[in-house]
């Protein structure tokens, strides 16, 4: 029994002092590289090691350090993971918005400890959202997706008052259905629509939607054309109108026999 309890002792030994001497090597390490660093006028900071998606957790696996210009170094950047990850018992912090492999960790991508990450931190300043009703043909056959840029038509009337008018040129989807991930590209029949808009252009959204039937059309990345378009109307695109054609003109010939004059069309 003492034999096995000096074993395990020994093994426990063992261990704690393996860990101990990885860990002094990492911390040397480190701090070999962050004097090399600063000596070549470079900064170790924090990136992300893999893509953390939009709400997703800040965590020490998801991070790595590269080396930065010291006088190029980008507002908000954190060049001490004690700064950035949680101190024992809180709660993490989130990403605030899509971070790539590669891309540094800034303040303003992250949320404070245990903050709640809506899709409101994706909007811009005095921006609102709201959202469209929409189905297979008005929501462009479920190809807009989070990130597009598109157009809102309204139609509304009957018969020959029906005319369709933009209401709004160029507001950013910020989500679809309950998807506001930008990387989602698969395309998919939605029942709703989430777009950034203005109050003012809220306000037009929200009686169009009840004058009339919405519909989109998705933008091009480059197209920044935001032109007032006039509103058309069926007869605009109907031809009701018969044509005037041009009368022909029909040659004749005069025939005279004797007294009697006949006159004959040539064709």
């Amino acid at each position: 029994m003492r034999i096995a309890s000096l074993l395990t002792f020994t093994a426990g030994l063992v261990v704690a002092g393996g860990s101990a001497y990885l860990a002094q090597n990492f911390f040397e390490a480190k701090l070999q590289r962050e004097a090399a660093a600063e000596k070549s006028g470079l900064v170790e900071v924090l990136a992300a090691a893999q893509s953390i998606p939009f709400g997703q957790t800040i965590e020490s696996q998801k991070l790595t350090t590269i080396a930065w210009p010291k006088e190029a170094l980008p507002p908000g950047v954190f060049t001490d993971s004690a700064a950035l990850l949680p101190a024992k018992g809180e709660q993490p912090r989130r990403a605030k918005a899509e971070i790539a492999q590669g891309e540094l960790i800034l303040a303003s991508k992250v949320s404070g400890y245990g903050e709640k990450v809506t899709i409101v931190q994706t909007l811009g300043p005095n921006s609102r959202a709201m959202a469209i009703s929409v189905n297979a043909s008005s929501g462009v056959g479920g190809f807009v997706t989070p990130g597009d840029k598109v157009d809102v038509m309204m139609t509304r009337g009957k018969n020959d008052t029906l005319k369709t008018v933009t209401i709004l040129q160029d507001v950013r989807v910020i989500g679809v259905d309950q998807t506001s991930d930008e990387k989602v590209k698969t395309p998919g029949v939605a029942r709703t629509v989430t777009v950034e808009v203005t109050p003012e252009q809220g306000q037009r959204l929200a009686l169009a939607q009840k004058a009339g039937t919405l519909s989109l059309t998705l933008r091009t990345l480059d197209d920044a054309e935001n032109a007032p378009l006039p509103s058309i109307g069926l007869a605009d695109i109907l031809s009701e109108r018969p044509s005037k054609l041009e009368p022909t003109q029909v040659r004749t010939v005069k025939i005279r026999r004797g007294t009697e004059v006949t006159e004959t069309a040539i064709k």
